[in-house]
């Protein structure tokens, strides 16, 4: 194997974290922001782009930074190594509430395609790398543009994704059509377009926008229920306006903030 093979476990149901337990030698890179808490005798090193390349040089380095990028993620990535004798963990925390995903890169022929803020963590030696789209329509309206983040290698990757989330297996020439807010990733196989829906009443007052993402099989996908997009937009959505955030909405507001010894309105 090209990367390190390591050991992980899941913990929690609705903010987990993985634990990476590493042996002498190994490594794992993560997104910065992302490292929760670590054993004595762990190392950690910033790096440019991924790491996954030997020797490419201070160009090579340059390059896989630059390709980060344009995915719209942090120049640098954060490694962490056992340099000591015996086994050492690494923990690695998801960012909103939701699943973590193992990725085992093997099953799906070294490459699996994924949304730019879905990774979590990898082992050392898989390539993070960017995936242009060829269609015009999946990248004008497919919600990540022309560009989607690659995980390739023989190791194990970590994504992560808001709510619950669901694993479809599709055979050949079947469809499923996705919110593409709501889609995590999907093996490279599968057949990734935009769909417009459609009707005026269904574009005009529909509320669910105006595209779906349209997946044909085979090869799996990866869906979840609530993406931070729609989390971002209900929180949003639901701020006090002008700095009031008392009985918003409500008949009895004003008198509330009275109650309350709120004079301001």
């Amino acid at each position: 194997m090209n990367s390190h093979e390591i050991d992980y476990r899941i913990y929690g149901e609705e903010m987990q974290y993985v634990e990476i337990e590493l042996d002498p030698e190994e490594g794992v890179i993560a997104e910065a922001g992302s490292f929760m808490m670590m054993d004595d005798g762990i190392k950690m090193e910033t790096i440019f782009g991924d790491g996954s390349q030997k020797d490419t040089g201070f160009f090579g380095k340059i390059l896989g930074a630059g390709k980060r990028i344009l995915t719209g993620e942090n120049l640098f990535m954060t490694a962490f190594y056992n340099n000591l004798t015996g086994k050492r963990s690494v923990s690695f925390a998801s960012p909103y509430p939701g699943k973590i995903i193992p990725i085992d890169l093997t099953e799906y022929n070294g490459k699996f395609i994924c949304q730019k803020d879905a990774f979590l963590c990898a082992a050392k030696g898989v390539s993070i790398g960017i995936e242009f789209s060829k269609k015009l329509g999946r990248g004008l309206f497919g919600g990540e543009g022309f560009i989607m983040q690659k995980l390739e290698g023989d190791g194990m990757a970590f994504v992560h994704a808001g709510g619950t989330t669901a694993r479809k297996i599709l055979a050949l020439g079947e469809t499923l059509r996705v919110d593409t807010g709501c889609l995590i990733g999907f093996t490279q196989d599968v057949d990734y377009d935009i769909e417009f829906i459609g009707g005026i009443k269904n574009t005009v007052f529909g509320g669910e926008g105006l595209f779906y993402a349209k997946l044909q099989g085979p090869g799996v996908v990866y869906i979840q229920s609530l993406p931070f997009s729609r989390l971002a937009g209900r929180v949003i959505a639901s701020l006090p306006r002008g700095g009031n955030s008392k009985g918003e909405g409500s008949i009895l507001g004003g008198l509330g903030n009275i109650l309350d010894g709120d004079n301001r309105f």
